[in-house]
């Protein structure tokens, strides 16, 4: 199988909230975006599938090889061959990728993070250095955009947290701050067994809280003059606040549900962010407030 068609089979597989936002790329754009997000999805199954971790480490070793030898000029996986076609168009860096790479082999080593200090370093790698790679393929002139993307990431990963909690714990990750599951009472066990208490609604509403601090601390670095490059990114954070609003409004009834945007939102809201980007206006709808994040 050539590259082009291994990376579109991989990524018509997902069905990413993040496809609005990529669709409305222009081509080269899109198939930069397509490269990066077949990468990521490639490391993220090498730790997700099988227990061996002696091979799991092995094969990230390998991935961490590849990524050298997409700069060189020699790649040899065929997701590869399209990444190193990316970053000869976008500067995307290599210590971005590289990133990926180490955040998810922190699900290896770290299955609970005390705090949420101890948990920011994994949300980094394995989202904001992500965002990081976004950018540099939409194109920004303001430094603020790093920054912009750095907390988007941040905001972006733990709503994934909220949304998975589950799922995660029955796989032995709990990403929730152990400090936090302790304030509210709540264990591992009643995670993984789907045990809807008020302690846990009290902890994800926490939790949440969190996540909004980051989506307010991202737009307030968004820079305007930046807007028409970076609509397919506002999409995303759009997309995904929709998502931790839609968790909350269901008083995170995650265990017997699945939370989710219905496809005619995420359309209205990528159409929303792509007429307000070619307008270079404010965005149309309100910002979400920036909320004090509990410590």
């Amino acid at each position: 199988m050539n590259a082009e068609r291994f990376v579109s089979r991989l990524t018509r597989k997902s069905r990413s909230n993040f496809f609005y936002a990529f669709l409305l790329l222009p081509r080269a754009q899109r198939e930069a975006i397509f490269a990066v997000y077949a990468f990521c999805r490639i490391v993220d199954d090498t730790v997700d599938v099988g227990q061996d971790r002696p091979a799991q480490r092995q094969e990230l070793r390998r991935w961490r090889g590849e990524i050298g030898r997409v700069f060189e000029g020699r790649p040899e996986h065929p997701a590869a061959q399209r990444l190193q076609q990316a970053i000869r168009a976008f500067p995307i860096p290599r210590s971005a990728l590289e990133d990926i790479i180490d955040g998810v082999e922190m699900d290896l080593d770290h299955p609970t993070y005390e705090t949420f200090e101890a948990l920011y370093p994994y949300c980094y790698r394995v989202a904001s250095a992500v965002g990081l790679c976004a950018i540099a393929i939409f194109g920004h002139a303001d430094p603020r955009a790093r920054e912009y993307a750095v907390n988007l990431g941040i905001a972006l990963q733990l709503t994934n947290i909220l949304r998975d909690v589950q799922q995660d714990a029955r796989m032995g990750r709990v990403y929730l701050p152990q400090e936090d599951l302790s304030r509210f009472g709540v264990t591992a066990d009643e995670l993984r067994d789907g045990r809807y208490t008020p302690g846990f609604v009290e902890l994800m509403t926490w939790e949440a809280a969190r996540a909004r601090d980051f989506y307010g601390r991202a737009w307030q670095a968004f820079p305007e003059t930046d807007r028409r490059t970076l609509f397919a990114a506002e999409i995303m954070g759009r997309t995904y606040f929709a998502l931790l609003r839609a968790l909350e409004a269901s008083r995170f009834r995650v265990f017997d549900r699945q939370v989710t945007v219905p496809a005619a939102r995420r359309l209205v809201i990528a159409l929303s962010c792509w007429a307000n980007a070619r307008l270079r206006g404010r965005s149309a709808t309100k910002r979400p407030p920036v909320e004090t994040t509990p410590r």
